[in-house]
């Protein structure tokens, strides 16, 4: 099998580029539908959390965050990370809560992208360690993916159609 270099090309004099111009602007835009899927996901899981949706932010009772907690303690494969939430298991909930909205409007706008991917990426580690760990078999549990789903933001950030990117053009501007 042979191997050659593979030039990129802007498109010919015309401008238009045909079916290779077609697949970098596909390229270049692929994590947009990513970005915007993450971040109305995690900006409405926040609000449920913190408006009583399906988990109420509460220490004891129904539906609770703490009644979450308490079931989830022995099988998640972190008990500590549990036993801290625990003590303050409102305190706790509101954290994560808030956590979610920041990053999903963080990767939305794309202010700070690779960062709220991070964030993003942490939320979901944590939950995965602690409320889906013992789902079996793994693919069930959702926040595995979620946290597979954030790390191409976190290596690529908001490079288009981004607060990130009209900053860094602004900067551009003014550097001699």
């Amino acid at each position: 099998m042979a191997h050659g270099n593979l030039t990129r090309t802007r498109g010919g004099a015309g401008g238009g580029g045909g079916l290779r111009g077609l697949k970098e602007s596909a390229g270049r835009y692929a994590l947009l539908p990513l970005r915007v899927f993450l971040g109305v996901t995690f900006v409405y899981a926040g609000f449920d959390k913190m408006t009583g949706g399906t988990t109420t932010l509460k220490a004891s009772g129904s539906g609770s965050i703490g009644e979450l907690m308490h079931s989830v303690r022995d099988s998640s494969a972190i008990p500590a990370l549990v036993d801290l939430a625990l003590k303050s298991p409102v305190g706790f909930g509101y954290a994560i809560a808030i956590g979610e909205v920041a990053v999903g409007l963080g990767i939305l706008v794309g202010l700070f992208g690779r960062l709220a991917a991070t964030g993003g990426a942490l939320i979901s580690l944590s939950l995965w360690l602690t409320v889906s760990w013992a789902t079996t078999p793994y693919y069930y549990g959702n926040d595995l993916a979620y946290l597979m789903a954030w790390l191409p933001l976190v290596l690529a950030g908001t490079p288009l159609l981004s607060a990130d990117a009209w900053l860094a053009s602004r900067r551009r501007l003014r550097t001699p």
